[in-house]
């Protein structure tokens, strides 16, 4: 039975009410257990200044609260303030690097996550910091290499805790991802001769359909159309902050080379973005060793749906979903090329044209705009 927030709270009320909770049960058949799951986050509390209060909100408020004493002792550690010159601010936040959370570094001083990155990575001056991290790396990968692969960040800072290393599992795991570690499983085969290890394919996105920024999480998937009797297949990325299509293809062959040459256009048409997340289902062409090393080369993590979960890449789905509906299958393709040109025409329709509901009814395009107005005027 699938109830809204609103008459989940209506229930509970009545529960305040004085009804117990067998009658309101029996009336209306949801279970008792999942009913006292109901209770307390709708419980209110009334507040000395007569407020009334929910738990959900009252967890929501501490949390604020926490953000910003985290952003009060970030800006009483830096010695500029968030109209400073943007050099400036990049200098002091690095200092403070790996002891806040990037987000709440970059949200003190009005910086850019993908600036701040970028700094961080690219900057050549080797600071007291840059050596600490640079033996940090050094630690992390010794461990790594003595648990043959299995140990992840937990109990590799848990090892060098005992080894007299102080460090904490956050930055361990910051520091993995840069250097493209990653904890893998070691699976029994009979075929011995082949010694072949599998990685670990991780669902790092965890249906996590949002994103704060551009080039922060891409998804990408493969769907095929048939065309006098010969199919012909789609690979398409899209970043999940605007849900605008940032890469295509269309190949007569379901092969590597049209996952990986995809891949290539979007990151060139993107401008080579960092703290990337790259996507996408289990298939051969997404698992392939030259992909892999393609995404480990450029820095992106990635993240693979779990099988026979159709619903981990659900905005995949539903992209190809639409564009089957509004536009393949309308039309009668006499030809390889209409298809792709009909293919042309329905992406830059969406990109360009088409409201997107998650979007406030933006298109991906006026999305981005919007937020490359907000990014200058916080610059």
């Amino acid at each position: 039975m699938y109830l809204s927030a609103e008459e989940k709270q209506a229930l509970v009320s009545r529960y305040h009410a004085g009804e117990s909770v067998a009658e309101i049960c029996a009336d209306t058949g949801v279970a008792r257990s999942t009913f006292y799951t109901w209770i307390r986050p709708y419980t209110t509390t009334i507040t000395d200044s007569g407020h009334v209060v929910s738990q959900q909100e009252f967890i929501k408020m501490k949390q604020r609260i926490r953000k910003l004493e985290q952003k009060v002792e970030i800006l009483q550690k830096v010695s500029c303030t968030a109209s400073a010159p943007l050099q400036e601010k990049l200098q002091e936040l690095s200092k403070l690097y790996g002891q806040y959370s990037v987000h709440a570094l970059c949200e003190a001083l009005c910086v850019s996550r993908g600036t701040f990155y970028n700094h961080i990575f690219r900057r050549k001056e080797v600071t007291a910091y840059d050596k600490r991290k640079s033996e940090m790396r050094k630690h992390i990968k010794a461990v790594f290499d003595e648990s043959h692969q299995r140990f992840g960040a937990n109990k590799i800072a848990a090892v060098l805790s005992t080894q007299g290393i102080s460090t904490s599992p956050k930055y361990v795991r910051e520091l993995m991802q840069e250097m493209g570690l990653q904890s893998i499983t070691r699976y029994s085969k009979r075929d011995y001769q082949k010694g072949k290890r599998l990685a670990k394919k991780q669902n790092v996105l965890q249906r996590q359909f949002k994103a704060d920024e551009p080039n922060r999480v891409w998804v990408s998937d493969v769907t095929c159309f048939k065309i006098n009797d010969k199919y012909l297949y789609i690979c398409v990325i899209l970043d999940l902050f605007s849900r605008k299509v940032v890469a295509y293809r269309v190949s007569p062959k379901n092969s590597t080379y049209l996952i990986t040459s995809t891949f290539r256009q979007a990151y060139q048409n993107r401008n080579a973005p960092q703290s990337l997340m790259f996507h996408s289902d289990q298939g051969a062409q997404y698992t392939s060793k030259t992909f892999c090393k393609l995404l480990r080369m450029n820095k992106v993590v990635q993240s693979f749906s779990a099988p026979g979960q159709p619903h981990d890449n659900a905005v995949m789905e539903s992209f190809f979903s639409f564009m089957k509906r509004e536009e393949i299958y309308r039309t009668h393709y006499k030809s390889e090329q209409q298809f792709a040109k009909s293919v042309d025409n329905y992406i830059e329709f969406y990109n360009t044209q088409r409201p997107h509901s998650t979007l406030n009814y933006k298109t991906p395009d006026q999305f981005e705009a919007i937020y490359e107005v907000k990014k200058k005027y916080v610059d």
